[in-house]
């Protein structure tokens, strides 16, 4: 998504998701901006793992772990359109091949961008394994700034999330197979507030994977409500995925973006529905794998 522009509530019309200007910048992007990410999204820890008895080991980008599908991931490749309905939708395609960033078995995904109604934007990813069984978890990486994406920072911005627990991480952001519940921590926004309240008492701000209440069912349920006050511009984001990872942008720095704005660190806010990161080494986990002639809804 390089674009979407909105009015606040004075009716001034702004540029909402960071990003950039040109496509030669977003080749050598290492932020994910805009990206669709996978084949599994977030992290896998030690960069393998076991599938009906054989043990995979895909290629490493965050120490000894992968992110996001490895340095070439889904964010990183051309994917062609496959259909375009002016006002109404855009659709793209991948073809990743068998042992592509080390995972297993060809797989065909398509994302496609909605325009519904006036006032809302749909997402949805397909995935298709079309001869051996992979894990698979797209997620989208838009960074959002209610203000505009030229704002500054997103800490003075509310957030809601309708979750009471997250998935336990150790210091690389790992996850442990533990859940812990959130209710009196700094995690916690099932009542609103803002996102900069408490983040200091966090190492470094938001990065983790909430389990969303109500998980229990396929259908679109509410994940987030977040609001800016200055603007009066207010988002809700709606989700058939179990989890959510809400990044508070803490590792941007002097990011050069649109218009040659330079983004730091919290000027953006992901909100990355998504199955749990590293299930494929949890069995606990709600699991992300795809067999042959299985579409799988994202």
């Amino acid at each position: 998504m390089l674009s979407l522009v909105l009015p606040d509530k004075s009716g001034e019309l702004a540029d909402i998701p960071l990003g950039y200007d040109t496509i030669d910048k977003y080749k050598n992007d290492s932020t994910y901006f805009r990206a669709i990410v996978g084949r599994v999204a977030n992290r896998i820890g030690g960069a393998q793992f076991t599938l009906d008895g054989t043990r995979y080991k895909i290629v490493a980008n965050e120490g000894n772990n992968t992110l996001h599908g490895g340095p070439i991931g889904f964010s990183d490749v051309i994917w062609t359109m496959k259909s375009y309905r002016e006002e109404s939708h855009v659709t793209f395609g991948y073809e990743s091949y068998d042992g592509e960033q080390g995972f297993p078995g060809d797989l065909s995904v398509s994302g496609t961008y909605m325009i519904i109604e006036t006032n809302k934007l749909g997402v949805k990813t397909e995935a298709k394994a079309l001869n051996k069984a992979t894990p698979v978890n797209l997620a989208l990486h838009t960074y959002w700034n209610l203000g505009s994406h030229s704002n500054g920072d997103i800490l003075s911005q509310t957030i809601q999330l309708f979750a009471s627990k997250i998935t336990q991480v150790d210091e690389h952001l790992i996850p442990t197979g533990g859940i812990i519940n959130i209710e009196e921590l700094p995690y916690g926004f099932l009542q609103p507030r803002q996102i900069g309240s408490r983040i200091n008492e966090l190492p470094h701000g938001y990065d983790i994977n909430y389990i969303l209440d109500n998980t229990g069912h396929r259908h679109l349920k509410k994940v987030a409500v977040v609001e800016d006050s200055i603007t009066g511009r207010k988002m809700e984001l709606w989700s058939n995925q179990p989890g959510v990872q809400f990044y508070t942008a803490n590792y941007l720095e002097n990011k050069r973006g649109k218009g040659g704005f330079v983004y730091s660190s919290h000027a953006g806010l992901c909100l990355e529905t998504q199955g749990f990161p590293d299930s494929v080494n949890h069995r606990n986990f709600l699991h992300r794998l795809l067999v042959p002639d299985r579409l799988m809804n994202m």
